[in-house]
C-alpha cells in the first residue's frame, strides 16, 4: 500500500529506507514520519511530543492525525494476521520477491 500510494502522488520511494534510515526517504516530512513509527513502536528513545510537533510544523495538524491512524491500521493488520496464522500467499511472494529481498525479509517466510 505504502509503494502504491507513494507511485499515485508521484514520489520514488526508497523501500530499503525501512532497514537502512540514514537514505533520503523521498516524500514530504518522510523522516519525521519514519521518527515518528520508531517512537510508537519503541525503537526509539526520542520524546512522542517532539516527533507530534515535527510532523505538525512540518506537514500540519491533520497529517499527524493520518500517520498516527495509518499506523494504528497496519498495526491491526498485522497482529490480526499473525495471530491468525494467515500464510502469505505464494503468488503474493513471488509478486513482491524484490521487495522481500531487499529488505531481507526472506528467511522469515515460511515456504
Amino acid at each position: 500500500m505504502l509503494r502504491e500510494s507513494s507511485i499515485s502522488f508521484g514520489y520514488e520511494l526508497d523501500l530499503a529506507v525501512v532497514s537502512d534510515t540514514s537514505l533520503p526517504i523521498g516524500i514530504p516530512g518522510g523522516n519525521a514520519l519514519l521518527r515518528f513509527v520508531d517512537v510508537v513502536l519503541g525503537k526509539s528513545d526520542s520524546s512522542l511530543a517532539d516527533t507530534h510537533q515535527d510532523i505538525i510544523t512540518l506537514l500540519g495538524p491533520e497529517a499527524l492525525v493520518d500517520a498516527a491512524a495509518a499506523l494504528g491500521n497496519f498495526e491491526m493488520m498485522n497482529r490480526i494476521a499473525e495471530g491468525s496464522g494467515i500464510p502469505i500467499p505464494r503468488q503474493t511472494i513471488d509478486r513482491e520477491h524484490e521487495i522481500i529481498t531487499k529488505l531481507g525479509l526472506l528467511d522469515l517466510i515460511k515456504h
